[in-house]
């Protein structure tokens, strides 16, 4: 299984970006996907997350839209209103186990990982 992001870059606060996760090596449509994202100094955390049919949970409600495309294989995050910080290196996973029924928050719920994308918003 791999799973390439990009995307990640240099902004100013206020400004926008859109993460990309493309998956392979996995059945993609029958995975929960996920975004997590880790600052220097600090645990990684939760970002977003959704099912195989498009449900979704998200910590950053109002500027994060997480979103994904079956026939592409891939997840995507729509950031908007960055601030400075939104700063960190963020992470696409996918769920440890396919069919799952839920949206899960942690780590453990996740079997699969990205290399991450750095995203840095100057202010």
């Amino acid at each position: 299984v791999q799973l390439q992001a990009s995307g990640g870059g240099l902004v100013q606060a206020g400004g926008s970006l859109r993460l990309s996760c493309k998956a392979s090596g996995l059945t993609f449509s029958n995975y929960v996907m996920g975004w997590f994202r880790q600052a220097p100094g600090k645990e990684r955390e939760f970002v977003a997350a959704i099912s195989w049919s498009g449900s979704t949970t998200n910590s950053v409600q109002g500027r994060f839209t997480i979103s994904r495309d079956n026939a592409k294989n891939t997840v995507y995050l729509e950031m908007n209103s960055l601030k400075a910080e939104d700063t960190a290196m963020y992470y696409c996973a996918a769920d440890i186990r396919p069919n799952s029924r839920r949206l899960g928050a942690s780590d453990y719920d996740y079997g699969y990982w990205g290399q991450g994308t750095q995203v840095t918003v100057s202010s």
